[in-house]
């Protein structure tokens, strides 16, 4: 009974000329209006957070085990992670790949143009992948582990700073002693947007590396640890740190383990910021969705007052009639979520598909705004607000509880 007469008061509102109808009116678009706005803010804040993070990873791993002695300074000390280290890291549980790369700091020097750098050499086994998806030109250099290669993968901002192109050569400078001097050829250019990182680091071979610095074949300056999940680092760097932190190498050397947010505490620190930027939307787009239901369903149970009285009259409880109000409220609400989705969902497509809203890439680590499409909380999304609307509703609503059959029979 109580949705049936609901279902014909949204009719008869739909074609009114009264006040209600404009009131119907603001109250979905308060709807959608709030609904739109948080889910872009959702797809834009796990785009941030998923783009950003899988960045970070891409050039250093969640996982990281080096020298204790100098965790922080490119120009690090050694460690020799023997075959028991490596086994144990492969064998344990959510560990995906793990990779030995060494660095070296040096100038790159080309045509009277001098750049600060570090050279990050890799061997064979290191997944290559993370740069081959941000490769703009040239290929991807090719290593092994008995001849050692000259080939340099630098990203583009190194490139315009010394105006190279692929296939060009540059001489780079390393001071260990003596000046040292070697000749590199570009063989790639990358560019990842993220500046912190791309103005830095080259990509060429472990083994130059190692002679460079003067290492053994064994040592490096730490091993990458690749899990199958982010949400267990915190979790794995614990667990590895355990058993590995401060154990020796045979070279006297300690281990330290360190995630991801550990060197980068400035970065994530940046991201869980967003988490409180997007709560803060979410309550707001709430409260401005609640006062337009709440300013409508006052509207219009005040232009239905004769229309209560005579059901009153009739003899329908207030507790009847408030929850005929009631479903009216939910198919108001309804459709303005109908409508939000569409528009949201419309908006982050749009974006996703043709990144129409740049960035810069200096301020932003990104030259687009980033759309993640998170379905799970788009839907725990929609129902809160269907609940939270709902139930603001009930304080409205229990103005019907006032209206008295006598009174409301010559109301005009």
């Amino acid at each position: 009974m109580e949705s049936f007469i609901a279902r014909r008061l949204y009719k008869s509102e739909q074609g009114s000329r009264k006040v209600s109808r404009p009131a119907v009116f603001i109250a979905q678009a308060g709807v959608a209006l709030g609904l739109a706005v948080m889910l872009v803010t959702i797809a834009v804040s796990f785009g941030f957070k998923h783009e950003v993070r899988e960045k970070a990873v891409g050039f250093s791993a969640h996982l990281h085990i080096s020298n204790y002695e100098s965790a922080h300074d490119y120009e690090a000390l050694p460690i020799a992670p023997d075959s028991a280290l490596l086994q144990l890291l492969q064998d344990t549980p959510g560990v995906e790949h793990i990779q030995r790369y060494a660095t070296k700091a040096g100038v790159l020097r080309s045509d009277g143009n001098f750049l600060g750098c570090v050279f990050k050499g890799v061997g064979k086994d290191y997944d290559l992948s993370f740069y081959k998806n941000y490769l703009k030109e040239g290929e991807l250099p090719a290593f092994s582990d008995s001849v050692i290669s000259n080939n340099i993968l630098i990203s583009r901002l190194i490139a315009d700073k010394l105006l190279l192109e692929v296939g060009d050569k540059i001489d780079a400078y390393f001071l260990q002693g003596a000046m040292r001097a070697r000749r590199y050829t570009v063989a790639g250019i990358y560019d990842t947007g993220f500046s912190e990182y791309d103005r830095l680091f080259i990509v060429t071979d472990l083994k130059a590396v190692q002679s460079l610095n003067r290492w053994e074949s064994d040592q490096v300056t730490g091993v990458e640890v690749q899990l199958a999940d982010f949400d267990k680092v915190d979790d794995m760097n614990w667990e590895l740190g355990t058993v590995l932190d401060r154990t020796e190498d045979r070279y006297g050397e300690q281990y330290l383990v360190q995630s991801v947010t550990d060197i980068n505490p400035g970065l994530f620190a940046w991201l869980d910021v967003l988490d409180v930027n997007v709560w803060l939307i979410l309550a707001l787009m709430i409260g401005v969705a609640a006062f337009t239901m709440i300013s409508g369903l006052l509207i219009l149970i005040i232009e239905r007052t004769q229309f209560i009285g005579i059901l009153k009259a009739l003899g329908a409880s207030n507790a009847s009639v408030r929850k005929s109000f009631l479903y009216l409220g939910m198919l108001i609400i309804g459709k303005g979520m109908l409508w939000g989705n569409v528009v949201g969902l419309g908006l982050c497509a749009i974006q996703k598909f043709t990144k129409l809203i740049p960035l810069d890439p200096a301020n932003y680590y990104l030259d687009s705004v980033p759309i993640e499409f998170h379905w799970p909380f788009f839907l725990i999304v929609n129902i809160t607000m269907f609940v939270l609307s709902v139930l603001i509703l009930i304080v409205p609503s229990q103005l019907i509880s006032r209206i008295y059959p006598t009174k409301a029979m010559r109301f005009e």
